[in-house]
């Protein structure tokens, strides 16, 4: 049996692999039709996408609903906009990921109990996506091409659920991701912090924001939001909240305001 160190080599050693295998010309022709924000990337980090796609798409399941065929279409088009979020990083992939659940559009989740007083149940949710602490994330399919199609909008459901993925592996989405070094958290904490009460005061006062209002529901959400808003409107948050966009650059170590 590999012990831990072993299992560990041979695990770097298989990625490294799926990483150097030629990409599918079919599946570089998905990318280049459903997610045009690799088009913005430099050629060296297009193919350290394509890469982690390959690696991404070898260990993670699949799973239709309500009818939904899972194709490579589909499979392709969420890694590689999952993927994004991985360049430049030391990644273990989304290690706490096993499943991606599929539906064809939203999609309802039962509303809580009601009370024992008589109160009636909660309403169903409609939903375009979750982010389960334990190895599921759930995603509408039509939102994820309408969110990979407009690269300007702030709003993808990809970005923002696999967000909630990276706040999660160390076992809280609190708002806070395991950060690159340790003299970040004070900063990140200072930052975000700051920027997401100025979110929640401008939401009850009904206030424009760059920043999705949704991202004052909570540190978790903001940071998910926030996300999105740094790869897809990068420039704007750059300009506004330019400590946030310094904390996200360093997270991320990318800059997406400066391609072209």
């Amino acid at each position: 049996m590999l012990g831990w160190l072993g299992w560990f080599g041979f695990k770097r050693r298989r990625r490294a692999a799926l990483r150097d295998r030629p990409f599918p010309v079919a599946w570089r022709a998905i990318i280049d039709k459903n997610v045009p924000y690799a088009a913005s990337l430099s050629p060296a980090d297009r193919e350290e996408l394509l890469g982690h796609v390959q690696v991404f798409l070898s260990e993670k399941n699949f799973e239709g609903c309500a009818g939904l065929q899972i194709t490579d279409e589909v499979r392709v088009t969420i890694a590689a906009q999952a993927c994004v979020l991985l360049l430049h990083r030391e990644s273990d992939y989304y290690p706490r990921l096993v499943s991606i659940l599929v539906y064809p559009s939203t999609y309802l989740v039962p509303g809580g109990r009601g009370g024992g007083d008589g109160r009636p149940a909660d309403a169903p949710q409609a939903r375009l996506g979750e982010s389960w602490t334990r190895d599921v994330v759930v995603l509408a399919w039509d939102s994820v091409v309408a969110g990979a199609s407009d690269i300007r909008d702030g709003h993808n459901v990809v970005l923002h659920e696999f967000a909630h993925q990276l706040d999660q592996e160390d076992g809280a989405g609190d708002g806070a991701p395991i950060l690159p070094r340790r003299s970040m958290y004070v900063a990140w904490a200072r930052v975000l912090g700051r920027d997401f009460d100025q979110l929640v005061r401008d939401t009850e006062r009904h206030h424009r924001t760059l920043i999705d209002r949704y991202g004052a529901t909570n540190p978790a959400e903001f940071f998910a939001v926030a996300t999105e808003t740094f790869f897809e409107k990068p420039r704007q948050l750059r300009a506004k909240h330019p400590e946030l966009y310094l904390q996200l650059q360093e997270f991320y170590r990318q800059d997406p305001a400066e391609l072209s």
